[in-house]
């Protein structure tokens, strides 16, 4: 039966209507991704002068900060899928109300959890690391980040309205207006420029805080010129309407979640191998999301193109548009990730001072790039599937392969064998290449097609 369902796949080129369309709602969004990585690897770089201790505070921290949103963060899923389905339907004056559910939502959630979390700080960031060093730059950078957390929350949120509205340009355009707030922070505080303290690596986490709140207040601003008439703002959600958007965010953030859980025990596994291999690690991480961030917000626009098919009534026709979309993204993504096959090195220099963790990361990089275009298959599909509201099965598939496959043999390569870095990364690429061949087969059987949203 699969081997059948398989033969279905339409293989053809992608319409020219139909491409500039994926690409219309796609590019903003891909656009605003890539100003965030590059948000990421100037802090690096910037970081990165302060040391490996500094460099691998920071990477610990911030994948701590994305575990601890992870909840907010997963409104996004919710809110798009359910604004994607109602301008499928022509319910137009209703697409905010979702958005308003969210919103609410994050400010309930993210206020007392990250007050908690702040307090605490000191008290669990050293399980993440044994070196001290490690613990002192990390907690306040870490702290900082905590403290715009409702901000974030409200973020995503809103970028899964104007995604799933067509109007992934004021997320594109706000993002990139958040980031020159935060590269211009960031080397005041970092460095103690223009009179204000040096604040190393938290003067990072400061910077990174106070834009998130500026993207928050900005998106605000937007939502009364662009929302107004669609309901933002003017009312919350029915029950029935509530129950649908945390029944959406809850799987989506439980998979955040367990896979942001799951990016921090790989970093501490590997920690366990040495500090000039988590601060290699992070620098490699930051710079695959370069390639594969391209494939993520191909990935959003899969979900709005398919969950409006499926608002117009036409489960065929959001099926295409998923294989239409990674057809694009695959293109787009190898391509960029190119650089990092052939020029590993030349472009970790830029990152990373120390030679002996610039050649410790030099070869893993050329593996993780390598591999990006097969990961970007199950970006694509993975979001879209999300976008149809079959968040559970996603949530089951990406924990159960994280946390049963990729990290039990990561332990067993890297801290037990001490294999290196290469073998950890062609893992990582071998579990995302299953992942990938996973949320495929899931699209072309269809049984997404039949979700109801209310």
């Amino acid at each position: 039966m699969a081997l059948f369902a398989w033969r279905h796949v339409n293989l053809r080129p992608v319409p020219p209507a139909r491409r500039r369309r994926i690409l219309g709602l796609a590019l903003p969004i891909i656009g605003g991704m890539i100003s965030q990585n590059v948000l990421n690897l100037v802090d690096t770089a910037m970081v990165g002068t302060l040391g490996d201790a500094a460099l691998a505070g920071v990477g610990l921290g911030g994948f701590a900060n994305f575990l601890f949103s992870a909840f907010v963060l997963g409104l996004s899923a919710g809110v798009q899928a359910m604004a994607a389905r109602r301008v499928g339907e022509g319910r137009w004056k209703e697409t905010a109300i979702p958005l308003n559910g969210g919103l609410l939502l994050a400010l309930v959630i993210a206020v007392p959890w990250s007050a908690l979390l702040i307090a605490f700080a000191w008290e669990y960031f050293p399980a993440l690391t044994g070196d001290a060093a490690v613990v002192e730059q990390g907690v306040p950078y870490l702290r900082a980040r905590l403290f715009a957390m409702f901000a974030m929350g409200m973020n995503f949120a809103f970028r899964g309205y104007w995604n799933a509205v067509d109007k992934s340009i004021l997320y594109m355009r706000t993002l990139i207006s958040m980031h020159v707030v935060n590269i211009f922070l960031n080397w005041v505080l970092i460095f103690g420029k223009l009179g204000a303290p040096e604040l190393g690596a938290m003067g990072a986490g400061v910077a990174s805080a106070i834009a998130t709140i500026f993207g928050a207040a900005s998106y605000f601003l937007l939502g009364r010129s662009y929302a107004r008439d669609n309901g933002f703002l003017r009312g919350l959600p029915s029950r029935e309407t509530m129950r649908t958007i945390i029944r959406l965010a809850a799987p989506a953030g439980l998979q955040q979640f367990f896979f942001a859980a799951g990016m921090t025990v790989f970093l501490m596994l590997v920690a366990r191998m040495g500090t000039p291999e988590l601060a290699a690690t992070k620098v490699i991480i930051d710079l695959v999301l370069v390639g594969i961030l391209p494939g993520i917000g191909f990935g959003l626009a899969a979900a709005s193109l398919a969950g409006q098919a499926l608002g117009r009534g036409d489960p065929d026709d959001a099926k295409q548009w998923g294989w239409d979309v990674v057809k694009i993204a695959v293109a787009v993504v190898a391509l960029l990730s190119l650089p990092g096959v052939l020029f590993p090195k030349l472009i970790l220099s830029g990152f990373i001072h120390e030679p002996a963790t610039l050649a410790l990361a030099t070869n893993p990089l050329r593996v993780a790039a390598g591999f990006l275009f097969i990961d970007s298959v199950g970006m694509v599909l993975m979001n879209a599937l999300m976008g149809a509201g079959d968040t559970k099965r996603v949530m089951f598939i990406g924990i159960a392969f994280q946390w049963l496959i990729f990290l039990p043999i990561v332990y067993v390569i890297g801290p037990v064998m001490g294999l290196g870095l290469v073998a950890v990364f062609a893992t990582q690429a071998a579990y995302r290449a299953l992942q990938a061949i996973t949320f495929a087969s899931m699209w072309q059987r269809g049984r997404w097609q039949s979700i109801e949203l209310h």
